[in-house]
């Protein structure tokens, strides 16, 4: 099986966490203070909010490759920054999917244009996202010349 990474671009982080934290929503009520719980900067206010921004940006962007892809599609994971408040932001995130060949060319076909909607579902769809969709559409035209050939070979036995 192959797989290929839908991604969302981001800011760059070394920071990885595929886990979810579920206190994140409670905790972001505390945008005004930092985690030691002194009152942030104006600038880092504005960094809180463009953070904030970002990571429903990203969850959005991953949510529209899982929803299109399906059971092609695995769960997202993300990539957090922390925020001068403390909290953990999503700045990027991807989704992989199974861009394997089946092994009848028109399931094939189907598969892939199912993988080209998924890489393209997010409204910004990134540089990943087309290189996927490239590589889905590739193994497509594959499967088509396959049935094409098959096809012929039909009518000159026939």
């Amino acid at each position: 099986m192959q797989l290929y990474e839908v991604t969302s671009s981001g800011y760059p982080t070394p920071k990885s966490d595929p886990t979810s934290n579920p206190a994140r929503a409670s905790q972001r009520g505390a945008a005004s203070q930092s985690g030691s719980g002194k009152e942030l900067s104006n600038q880092e206010k504005r960094e809180v909010e463009n953070l904030k921004q970002r990571d429903q940006q990203v969850r959005n962007h991953e949510q529209a490759h899982m929803a299109a892809g399906g059971g092609l599609a695995g769960p997202a994971s993300y990539t957090y920054r922390i925020g001068p408040d403390g909290q953990r932001y999503a700045v990027g995130g991807e989704v992989n999917i199974d861009v394997s060949p089946e092994k009848d060319p028109r399931a094939t076909i189907q598969k892939m244009e199912r993988i080209e909607r998924a890489a393209m579902a997010p409204a910004d769809p990134s540089g990943q996202d087309f290189a996927v969709a490239r590589e889905a559409e590739q193994v497509a035209q594959q499967a088509r010349r396959e049935l094409s050939a098959k096809g012929s070979k039909l009518n000159v036995m026939a």
